[in-house]
């Protein structure tokens, strides 16, 4: 601020509160006149929305794949054994013996698949920002302003959320603060611009009140009123919207955020073993598509997978094809093992199940338990 603005330790108070109003608009940017704003590409530029893509988003995608030999390993007595033996001995209740004696008389299969689609987009949006002008180089006129999704921005980790704001390049612009009217100074609020408070210990009766009444009080001697802690009795502050400096470097930020997108189905063989349990497990990756556009799933034995495919390619696409840029999509299907074993221990047959590639056991009706274990 140059020092013909500067104002004197005597008038000061009186000339912030002339020129400054009181009840501070809110802090924040405005945009510059609309013969600016009107360079910018995009009737949005500036609003704070996410800005519709110019891209088609129905990229030429390669041919369709073809159909994957697809392999389902199944669990051998062995190792179903080994299991319940390892999730009986974790239990301090459980009896060892029917993991050592039951016989088995069927281990039914029940693999339970896992579609997953991920869509990872890129969206756009502009607002108008600001900091205090400190003299740096304008480049408003030194060329063509560019559309939002004009601008290239790395593209950070595929799959992965992120956010990024940019300074648009030849949008910047100097005006004056609007926050304190050029002057680089606020109001203190605590004092009303005066400099000044009341005395804390006379209440500003300038009175010793805890001794005679009579007696002068010796914080404000006499006055009523001590000097405003919060301004050093100035009574003004620096404004924190320009920092002191009067002008503010306006500019339109581009604000990138890149989000990934995920729709999960699981293939519920309605076996009576709890599907939510699935999503503590690992499974064994049987097929894996990557590309900017993924075809559905087609020919997996399951029925019920390529259904979910379709759906969620055809959802994803319908969801962020018009506000938002695909830039890669993922698919995946995992086989989640699932067995049934029957077996028959003390002429009683039971059940139970191995689940997932860290082979997790659920017992719920373990025929030798005390009343205490929970299965």
């Amino acid at each position: 601020m140059d020092t013909q603005r500067l104002l004197s330790d005597q008038d000061e108070p009186a000339r912030v509160q002339e020129h400054l109003l009181v009840n501070k608009e809110e802090v924040g940017a405005t945009a510059p006149p609309a013969d600016e704003v009107n360079n910018f590409r995009g009737n949005d530029a500036g609003s704070g929305k996410d800005l519709p893509t110019p891209y088609t988003n129905n990229p030429a995608r390669s041919s369709r794949p073809q159909a994957p030999h697809w392999e389902i390993p199944s669990i051998s007595e062995e190792l179903a054994r080994e299991a319940l033996a390892e999730y009986v001995s974790s239990k301090c209740c459980f009896s060892r013996k029917p993991a050592k004696e039951m016989v088995f008389s069927d281990l039914h299969a029940l693999n339970t698949y896992r579609y997953c689609l991920d869509t990872f987009t890129e969206a756009r949006s502009t607002e108008w920002a600001s900091e205090p002008y400190y003299g740096q180089v304008l480049d408003a006129l030194s060329g063509v302003a560019l559309g939002p999704w004009d601008l290239p921005v790395p593209i950070p980790a595929m799959f992965q959320d992120g956010q990024k704001d940019v300074r648009m390049p030849h949008s910047s612009s100097v005006k004056g603060c609007n926050q304190c009217m050029t002057l680089g100074k606020s109001p203190c609020q605590k004092c009303i611009t005066t400099g000044r408070v009341q005395c804390a210990v006379c209440h500003g009766t300038g009175r010793d009140h805890s001794r005679d009444q009579t007696q002068r009080c010796s914080d404000c001697r006499g006055s009523g009123q001590v000097r405003c802690n919060a301004c050093s009795g100035a009574g003004s502050l620096q404004c924190p919207l320009c920092q002191g400096k009067g002008q503010l470097l306006c500019f339109l930020k581009l604000t990138v955020k890149w989000k990934n997108h995920s729709s999960v189905h699981v293939v519920d063989k309605r076996s009576g073993f709890p599907v939510d349990m699935l999503q503590e497990v690992a499974g064994e990756m049987l097929f894996t598509d990557m590309n900017q556009r993924v075809y559905p799933v087609e020919s997996f034995p399951d029925g019920a997978v390529n259904t979910a495919s379709k759906r969620a390619v055809q959802e994803h696409h319908s969801q962020f094809s018009t506000t938002c840029r695909i830039l890669q999509q993922r698919q995946t299907i995992e086989l989640i093992p699932v067995t049934r074993v029957h077996f028959t221990w003390r002429d009683k047959t039971h059940i139970y199940f191995v689940y997932g590639a860290e082979h997790k056991v659920y017992a719920k009706d373990y025929p030798a338990k005390c009343c205490c274990a929970i299965a």
